[in-house]
């Protein structure tokens, strides 16, 4: 019955000497025969990275007698783990170097995020509270350098990986170099997130949650239903979430100015809180037909829609312009999505795919701030600020595949279209008058991208040995802004060559090599290139601060390039799991980041302090990926047949043109660590399990002006899983039992004035208990 588990991690120490001593393990600790060695080189019908066949089973044990009924139902739950064993399987025969996160390891922790499912994986961080999700990050590189896809497309501004409940996820693929087929706007990696598939297993299951954290409950009900459409190979699966969120946040934070010149020092404190209530409701489906012809045919309808609202209260001492101020504010985001995919069989070798979809999507916002001083109990200023914004996306992509026999070559080729048109209208007023920087600007904005690929790929096996994979991808990207007194255009092109391989020291060989040579990139985001301004309303007037800048975009930026080598040790286990080193490096040049600088500005008539996204120069980042998953007693023969897993990430970066020593990749942290380890109790249906993540404290120097810095983040988590038989399970679980203050602050010497800004709150534990029923 341990076997049905997913392995877990052993402490960050740990995975150096499990490496060590699986190097020196022999083979007569292995219990049940290999597998058979699964294919490295993918048929013409398959995209690049994946594998020719599904894994093997491994050999069977000799008949024995007889077992009780209840050993029945431990050989029936080892079913479950070949499942597991197939993740594992595709991961060893893909040759791009990919992470497979199937079912059971996604809903294990009973997480209500992707971003807290994601922050155990290796290299892998999030950014945000702890126990609270967030923007997720490989390499610990900050926004934009992982490419983030739900079913292979990226999806519009607006949404977040956060806003997917992980009831709808299939798998979770991670990709840490880039291929032809899937892009190279990965210069830190892919994270392409599958939503449930149709099945031909049937399955109608229903899950109901609820958890609290500091006395605010979140309810979450899903449904998942699977089934045939007919006889003829058709099926269908839909899913369906609903969930409501409801918490509030307390806020500290200090400011402290010293001027160089006399030494003298002002300190400003601001303290009050944030509440924020916001209920959402999920679906996708997807729908399945097998052609006469051997084709199939597919479609899949998303949907993610969600309200929130908010108040937020603080209060300042000093006050400046004002003493105290509240906000409400109310936001709607619909996103609706239809995907069709159509397969044709052209030969006995070669394969046609048509994939297309059209999108649309919905933000509204509104905010109503008062300022008040004291004394006063009428607002000295109010602004209200109403926008609204319309996304329509489309998508069409073509792919010809072709295996060519008996050369064992793998040849695919494609063309891409997708474009995106944002329709904005902002309507804000300050004390009854138009808002500084719309008058400028105008109230309605519309921006468009266009973006068209074209890319080809080998993938074969030049001996039993090895795997190797060749691509070249052409990308170019056209932007446009329009607005009131401006229109800008900015087109960008980038070819990218990708190379990867794979060896083995023996065919027979549990271990492998892997290497890749690649180029890849990042572009700038649309709201980047938007010159519009976001004027601080800490300072709406006159001159403000540089911790208090505005904001605007660069019609001039240029995207990023990288040069990537990746390399890789992997050992997988008899029992499952595996052992892994990886040693990464990149070289970019063009770098994008946030400058603020003190500029001459349309929107005011003294200097003001802006802050905008610029191309400063070169970079370099490289760094360790350390895995080992296992059972305890693969290497230890009498000990407890523990599921453990570990990983340990170690990323070093430097950027030419700022000075040191902290000179790293914006947000990028020293590393990230993540210990984990369950066990299912003999005798009983109960499997307990914790795991802990941690993130150490980070600074960056940003530019020669700005300097960031973030506290430690530590994450215990823990779950207990009983299954009550085989249709109903109760799982208890409690995310960030070891609460820490959560902390980030600011250091910007302008030359005249230090301005040194922390802001802090607390984080508390979330518990939560679920019902899984399968009907």
């Amino acid at each position: 019955m341990i076997r049905q588990q997913a392995k877990f991690a052993l402490q960050p120490l740990s995975a150096a000497l499990a490496l060590a001593l699986g190097a020196a393990a022999p083979p007569a600790w292995a219990q049940t025969a290999p597998p058979p060695e699964a294919p490295a080189s993918a048929p013409a019908n398959a995209p690049a990275g994946k594998p020719a066949t599904p894994p093997q089973r491994p050999a069977q044990r000799p008949a024995e007698a007889k077992p009780a009924q209840g050993q029945q139902q431990q050989q029936l739950q080892r079913v479950e783990i070949e499942g597991n064993a197939n993740d594992d399987g595709k991961r060893r025969a893909s040759t791009a170097a990919k992470i497979i996160i199937g079912r059971e390891e996604i809903e294990r922790y009973g997480d209500n995020s992707l971003g807290e499912v994601l922050k155990r994986l290796p290299g892998v961080t999030t950014g945000g509270r702890p126990g609270r999700g967030g923007d997720v990050r490989m390499r610990g590189m900050g926004g934009g350098y992982t490419q983030i896809l739900v079913n292979g497309e990226r999806m519009p501004p607006g949404f977040a990986l956060d806003q997917l409940p992980p009831e709808q996820v299939e798998r979770i693929e991670i990709m840490r170099a880039p291929t032809a087929e899937h892009g190279a706007r990965a210069i830190a990696g892919t994270i392409n997130v599958v939503l449930r598939e149709a099945l031909q297993k049937r399955l109608n299951e229903v899950r109901l949650a609820v958890a609290e954290e500091k006395g605010r409950l979140r309810p979450n009900a899903s449904w998942t239903r699977n089934d045939k459409l007919n006889d003829n190979g058709g099926a269908y699966n839909i899913t369906i979430n609903a969930h409501q969120g409801d918490n509030i946040d307390d806020v500290a934070v200090r400011a402290t100015t010293r001027d160089l010149k006399t030494g003298a020092e002002s300190v400003q404190t601001t303290t009050g809180f944030h509440e924020n209530k916001r209920r959402a409701l999920n679906m996708n489906a997807r729908l399945q037909w097998k052609l006469e012809d051997g084709g199939s045919l597919s479609i899949q309808p998303f949907l993610v829609s969600s309200k929130g609202n908010g108040f937020n209260h603080s209060e300042q001492n000093p006050g400046i312009n004002y003493n105290s101020v509240d906000t409400q504010s109310n936001n709607e985001f619909t996103m609706a999505r239809v995907n069709a995919q159509w397969t044709n069989r052209l030969g006995p070798e070669t394969r046609l795919e048509l994939r297309g979809g059209v999108g649309r999507g919905d933000n509204q916002s509104h905010s109503f701030r008062q300022e008040y001083v004291k004394g006063v109990n009428t607002p000295t200023r109010v602004q209200d600020d109403k926008s609204d914004s319309d996304n329509h996306s489309w998508s069409l992509n073509t792919k010809l595949s072709h295996q060519m026999l008996p050369s064992e070559h793998s040849l695919v080729s494609g063309l891409e279209a997708e474009g995106q048109k944002q329709s904005s209208t902002r309507v804000c007023q300050e004390n009854g008058l138009a808002c500084r920087g719309v008058l400028e600007f105008g109230d309605v904005f519309e921006a468009s991208t266009l973006r068209t690929a074209a890319y080809i790929q080998d993938e074969w096996n030049p001996s039993k040995q090895w795997s190797a994979y060749a691509g070249l991808r052409w990308e170019g990207i056209e932007s446009k802004s329009t607005a009131a007194n401006y229109s800008v255009n900015n087109k960008s092109s980038v070819m990218t060559p990708l190379f990867h391989a794979v060896w083995k020291p023996d065919e027979k060989s549990r271990d492998q090599v892997r290497m890749s040579l690649t180029r890849s990139y990042r572009s700038p985001q649309l709201q980047d290139l938007v010159a519009r301004p976001s004027v601080n309303s800490q300072y709406p007037t006159g001159a403000n601060t540089a911790n208090y800048a505005d904001r605007a975009g660069n019609p001039n930026l240029k995207p990023e390039l990288a040069n990537g080598l990746d390399l890789a040790f992997e050992r997988y286990l008899s029992k499952g799991g595996i052992l892994s080193v990886n040693v990464f490096s990149r070289r970019i040049t063009d770098l994008m980041r946030n400058v603020t600088e003190l500029e001459t500005v349309s929107w005011s008539n003294v200097p003001r302090w802006v802050s905008r996204p610029r191309n400063i120069g070169k970079a370099r980042t490289q760094g360790v990926e350390l895995e080992a998953k296992f059972r305890l007693d693969e290497f230890i023969p009498d000990a407890m047949p523990l599921q453990l897993r570990t990983n340990l990430s170690v990323f070093h970066s430097s950027v030419d043109g700022i000075p040191g020593p902290n000179n790293k990749l914006d947000q990028q942290p020293k590393g990230v660590a993540n210990f984990g380890v369950d066990y299912r109790l003999r005798g009983a249906p109960v499997t307990l399990g914790a795991s802990i993540n941690y993130t150490p404290a980070n600074q960056i120097q940003q530019s020669v002006l700005t300097a960031a810095t973030t506290t430690k983040k530590r994450v215990l988590d823990a779950f207990a899983l009983w299954n009550v038989n085989q249709q109903v399970g109760v799982r208890l679980s409690a995310t960030n039992l070891s609460p820490l203050d959560y902390a980030n602050g600011s250091v910007i010497n302008t030359g005249d004035q230090l301005i040194t800004t922390q802001s802090a709150g607390r984080t508390f534990t979330q518990w939560q208990a679920r019902l899984e029923i399968r009907i």
